[in-house]
């Protein structure tokens, strides 16, 4: 019987999201893909099933060459995938980055932003980078 695993934690688990509940967060506003559908976070995986997930506007095309539910190292998450991402899509920031990054830059004086600055700084860069396309 072949292994299965929900698909949040196999994400989390080979590297594509940080956190599990970042993991689980985009299934359930529809970020991944199994095939052509929409999943849940509880949608089971397994060897030879094509995900895709969207992170930072980026969408990642992802064949499942092992199943694991433990986080491990990076060399060793990117023996679980074959990633089929097209490399326009991979370009796509680093085309739009290209002379316009700045360095972030805080007023001298004003000192470390607090927790509620911080918050509206996040929503603004969520906002403004991410692409409002569906997956």
């Amino acid at each position: 019987m072949p292994k299965k695993e929900r698909i949040d934690k196999w994400l989390w688990s080979v590297r594509i999201y940080k956190t599990r509940t970042q993991a689980t967060k985009a299934c359930k506003e529809g970020k991944v893909k199994l095939g052509d559908e929409k999943v849940k976070p509880s949608q089971l995986i397994e060897e030879g099933d094509v995900v895709e997930a969207k992170k930072a506007g980026i969408y990642y095309t992802l064949k499942v060459l092992k199943v694991i539910s433990k986080r491990v190292g990076a060399p060793i998450a990117q023996e679980c995938y074959d990633d089929l991402t097209p490399e326009d899509e991979l370009n796509k920031f680093k085309d739009w980055y290209i002379g316009k990054g700045q360095i972030e830059k805080r007023a001298k004086g004003k000192g470390r932003p607090t927790k509620k600055e911080r918050r509206e700084i996040d929503a603004f860069k969520e906002d403004f980078f991410d692409f409002d396309e569906d997956l």
